[in-house]
């Protein structure tokens, strides 16, 4: 098992991006295609925790999801934000690489540099 864990798109160019920067530095991530191996809310709150951002700061707000949940509506809390996300993985903002207790979101995929060290 690889210390380092990437929630992944194939089809997302970032997410590529991202995963051949990590692979151009020596590191072999475990891939979870996160739109097929969705995860649960308590993993995605970890993850949340990790990045060290609110939940909404994870949102694809350009999602047909995001509109039709009427997730711009600020009352929502975070259990209900995470509770989308995990409903419809689309929502979550990808790439993220996990390295222990540290998270970046691979946006810009240079970000994942600051993992390597």
């Amino acid at each position: 098992m690889s210390q380092f864990t990437i929630y992944h798109n194939p089809r997302c160019s970032k997410s590529r991006q991202t995963l051949a920067l990590l692979e151009e530095n020596g590191v072999t991530p475990d891939i979870v295609e996160y739109l097929t191996a969705t995860p649960n809310a308590s993993e995605l709150k970890a993850v949340i925790a990790k990045l060290g951002m609110p939940p909404r700061e994870l949102l694809r707000k350009g999602e047909d999801a995001y509109r039709d949940n009427n997730l711009a509506d600020t009352g929502l809390t975070d259990t209900q934000l995470i509770a989308a996300m995990v409903a419809h993985p689309k929502l979550i903002e990808r790439p993220i690489v996990i390295a222990g207790e540290r998270a970046v979101l691979g946006r810009p995929p240079e970000n994942v540099l600051a993992l390597l060290n």
